[in-house]
């Protein structure tokens, strides 16, 4: 069993706010094109709180996603994040706060591909916490997700499911308070991605983690404390 001390430390009070939307607006403009992705969108995530947002393709799913961990800036609205508004913040002040608060798990996995699974960890940690004692925290990591007796292969030489489980390794290296998730069993089967939701479900049980998981998949949206529905870049709060 994971303990709370052993992977993440202290986290904030029950019901306390660690994500919080705020009608947010996203303009994509190309010359006199202009894409509205996001029309207003609002959401909060609790301390401990597991939610699903669902909805169709080109609905604003992973544009949202993108804007709550900073990597994309709104055209209006508010982000916050442990209380500070990342949306006014530079890209230095960002990556500061995704270094320390979030946690980003990618479709794709996001691994440096001539990386052993160990080095792309302990690069995560690096950037979190400093060099000293990366390799030791990247092999704790991948032991607590069953992936010790992998630690020296490459991506390509994982499977599916081992590789996405690097991938949430990593997400994990800087021990945030929130982990936020892009259809994080959109390309396994659906055995390996059982595996997946078990182990999220795990993770977010035994640590107090807060999760938020952009997903097409029917069942693991079913398991979350709630579930949102984002059409046309609007979230029902129905």
């Amino acid at each position: 069993m994971i303990s709370r001390t052993e992977l993440v430390g202290a986290r904030p009070g029950h019901n306390e706010v660690v994500l919080d939307v705020v009608d947010v607006i996203k303009v994509y403009r190309e010359g006199d094109v202009e894409t509205v992705a996001l029309r207003g969108a609002s959401l909060t995530l609790q301390a401990g709180e597991f939610v699903s947002l669902v909805g169709p393709s080109g609905s604003g799913k992973s544009t949202l996603l993108s804007i709550m961990a900073g990597l994309t800036l709104p055209t209006a609205g508010r982000v916050m994040v442990g209380g500070e508004d990342i949306s006014r913040l530079g890209e230095a002040e960002r990556s500061a706060i995704r270094a320390n608060k979030l946690g980003i798990v990618f479709q794709h996995g996001n691994l440096v591909p001539f990386l052993s699974a160990e080095e792309n960890v302990a690069l995560a940690v690096e950037n979190a916490h400093g060099h000293r004692g990366a390799s030791r925290r990247a092999v704790e990591l991948l032991d607590l997700l069953n992936l010790g007796n992998r630690r020296r292969h490459r991506p390509h030489q994982l499977s599916g499911g081992e590789a996405q489980r690097v991938g949430i390794a990593v997400a994990l290296a800087n021990d945030p308070e929130v982990l936020l998730g892009d259809e994080v069993t959109g390309e396994l089967d659906s055995e390996t991605a059982a595996e997946a939701v078990d182990l999220l479900l795990r993770l977010r049980r035994e640590t107090g983690l807060a999760l938020l998981v952009v997903t097409h998949n029917h069942s693991l949206a079913a398991l979350a404390d709630r579930r949102l529905v984002i059409t046309d870049g609007v979230i029902d709060q129905t």
